[in-house]
């Protein structure tokens, strides 16, 4: 969850940069009007911004994605402890009979246990990379949810940039709460998650 969250951070900073620079390049002058408009109300204002630690704890998707990442994980651990506890039941055995055998068998019993823990460590490995992979393909598919949605949404709207903030990346350190559009983002989001389920 870490991971993802500072994920989304470099995501998010690195979009609201571009908002910001794509916003200057856009208009370099505005009269005191025009800016005291912005700021009233939402419906009004230009640029408004998301909570994305409000997104991420109450999106229904995120929830979801969270859930699944931690299933696979819990099952990769269990395989992982399952073929562990084997291999160590394998090596006592060993020990075990170890003064029995001859030393052709001692040879090539060891050789045998030395390349099943060899594949234990790759299989561990291998199971490590493919969670990694895993989250990162949630994580791009939560990022194309989210910023999709955004920029329809701003569009609707008549909002030239959506901003995003949290504790993690803080990029909106204080604002007027009027500007906050976070719950009916998180609302209009989780209808449509909702109807995607279907």
């Amino acid at each position: 969850m870490k991971q993802l969250t500072s994920t989304i951070a470099k995501i998010t900073l690195a979009v609201t940069i571009l908002g910001a620079v794509a916003a200057c390049n856009q208009s370099k002058t505005t009269d005191a009007k025009t800016t005291a408009a912005t700021v009233a109300t939402p419906e009004k204002a230009e640029i408004v911004y998301i909570n994305t630690d409000t997104l991420l704890s109450k999106y229904e998707y995120s929830k979801d994605m969270v859930k699944r990442l931690e299933d696979k994980s819990n099952a990769a651990k269990s395989d992982l402890q399952s073929k562990g506890a084997a291999f160590q039941r394998e090596v006592a055995d060993y020990q075990k009979a170890q003064s029995t055998l001859s030393a052709d068998q001692r040879q090539s019993t060891e050789q045998r246990l030395q390349r099943k823990q060899q594949e234990l460590q790759q299989y561990q490995q291998n199971a490590g990379a493919e969670l990694q992979n895993a989250q990162g393909d949630e994580q791009a598919k939560l990022f194309d949810k989210i910023s999709g949605f955004a920029k329809t949404y701003a569009k609707e709207k008549g909002y030239k940039i959506v901003l995003t903030t949290s504790r993690a990346t803080p990029t909106v350190l204080a604002g007027d709460p009027a500007l906050d559009v976070t719950a009916d983002v998180l609302k209009r989001l989780n209808e449509l998650y909702a109807k995607d389920k279907k």
